[in-house]
């Protein structure tokens, strides 16, 4: 078993910068390092990409210096596009400033990717598989007009492919009729604990995770990333548990929640239970912060050296 991992959401560039700390409102700070790199859901599909899955990006792809760079991303990668790229604008991107304790503050100006059109998603639509594991990012369902657009999409996924959703930073901007219908189809959702208490009002992971499932449909799973503690998993008519973190000096966690859902995705497709491939991707955040850079999953034979006499290596190896 190794079910495709289909990104319907966005590839866009990031523009990191780290700084010491963040400025006073109106004030300025000397950045010490920066960069432009592929960054949205780009890092989801690396991750999953680097442990032996197939991966392809199902969004929009603009013409000029973000867009090129995007494409060749994904092509050095090894990582295929379901749509062609569009010609009257550009992708977008985000500045994401990564501060002296590795935390990152994220603005971004969408482009391309943003403008969706129903004969994309039927494009789209045309091409997924009924074994696919369809990864959906709240960024996109936020957008006015990719929003209800994929919202519908979920509606007419092939029967058998499995749909996740990584409500993300914006998801009290997504409306609740576009929501809705996404929780409906939703076969695993995975959110910080940020995004689990915007979500239910809970700020303990435990009783958020236990409440968000009762968002979803029956048979349906959920993950609360907890950042150096691990996550809280509750599979498919479980309770929630707690799967423990790897404890790391973190360098820079931009991309470490992207990490963690792209392994997860690729560990579930390979065959492996729920909470495998729940430590797996605890694992694979952990190496991802050690790194400076948004896109440093590690590969499989890095994750399986990083896990070293555990059971759980051997069935990476």
């Amino acid at each position: 078993m190794n079910r495709r991992i289909v990104l319907a959401g966005n590839v866009i560039a990031d523009v990191v910068i780290e700084i010491p700390a963040l400025p006073e409102r109106g004030g300025d700070v000397l950045g010490t390092h920066g960069g432009t790199t592929a960054g949205g859901g780009f890092n989801t599909l690396v991750a999953a990409r680097r442990l032996g899955a197939e991966a392809v990006y199902a969004g929009l792809h603009g013409t000029g210096p973000h867009g090129d760079l995007v494409r060749a991303a994904l092509a050095a990668e090894e990582i295929g596009t379901l749509l062609p790229a569009r010609t009257d604008r550009d992708t977008g991107f985000t500045v994401a400033l990564v501060d002296s304790g590795g935390e990152r503050t994220f603005v971004t100006s969408f482009g391309a990717e943003a403008t969706l059109a129903p004969a994309d998603l039927t494009a789209v639509g045309a091409r997924l598989r009924p074994d696919d594991l369809v990864q959906l990012s709240g960024y996109g369902l936020a957008l006015p007009g990719n929003g209800p657009l994929l919202s519908g999409l979920t509606a007419v996924l092939p029967a058998g492919s499995i749909l996740c959703l990584d409500p993300g930073p914006l998801v009290a901007d997504i409306p609740e009729h576009v929501l809705a219908p996404v929780l409906a189809r939703t076969d695993w959702l995975s959110a910080n604990a940020r995004e689990a208490r915007i979500m239910t009002g809970h700020e303990d992971p435990r009783t958020a995770a236990a409440a968000l499932g009762q968002r979803l449909p029956p048979g349906a799973g959920v993950l609360v990333r907890a950042d150096r503690d691990g996550c809280w998993l509750a599979a498919p008519g479980h309770p929630p548990v707690h799967v423990p973190g790897f404890p790391v000096t973190a360098v820079d966690s931009n991309g470490a929640g992207d990490a963690h859902v792209g392994a997860f995705l690729a560990l579930l497709g390979q065959g492996l239970d729920p909470l495998s491939a729940a430590r797996g991707a605890n694992a694979a955040a952990a190496l991802a912060v050690t790194r400076r850079g948004p896109a440093t999953a590690p590969d499989r034979a890095e994750l399986a050296a990083f896990l070293a006499g555990d059971p759980l290596a051997a069935q990476l190896s």
